[in-house]
């Protein structure tokens, strides 16, 4: 039998799924871009106290793989010692609605599933504001 061969860019197979779960199919990644959308962390130390509780060399890892896919960018704030601030650029900007999803799913299947905050909900999906009468 002969190999597989590897697809273009290393990957497993063409299937928009698979390609996208290279990215960010781990069980941290998408973590530091819901942090990055929804609160206000910026910084290595920031996103390291996330209630998750992410190891440290796990996090500096999956912030090396967002920067090299181009789904975060990061900024020196301090030259001594060096410290880096971190953003989303428009590709990662791009996994709100991703996100957006996977909150109202998990809302809806998940029992214990806790309430998001608005702003990580579809404006379909956000509860009415209340008239007076």
């Amino acid at each position: 039998m002969a190999p597989r061969k590897r697809r273009a860019a290393g990957r497993r197979s063409p299937c928009p799924l698979s390609c996208a779960l290279e990215v960010v199919g781990d069980r941290w990644s998408l973590l530091v871009v819901r942090d990055l959308l929804f609160t206000r962390k910026r910084t290595y130390n920031e996103l390291l106290r996330s209630p998750e509780a992410v190891a440290s060399n796990i996090l500096a890892e999956r912030i090396r793989r967002l920067l090299a896919c181009g789904i975060l960018r990061r900024t020196v704030y301090s030259r001594r010692p060096r410290r880096y601030a971190y953003a989303l650029t428009p590709r990662g900007r791009g996994l709100l609605p991703v996100l957006q999803e996977i909150v109202l799913w998990s809302r809806d299947h998940l029992p214990g599933t806790g309430t998001p905050p608005p702003e990580a909900l579809p404006r379909r999906a956000r509860p009415k504001a209340r008239t007076k009468a």
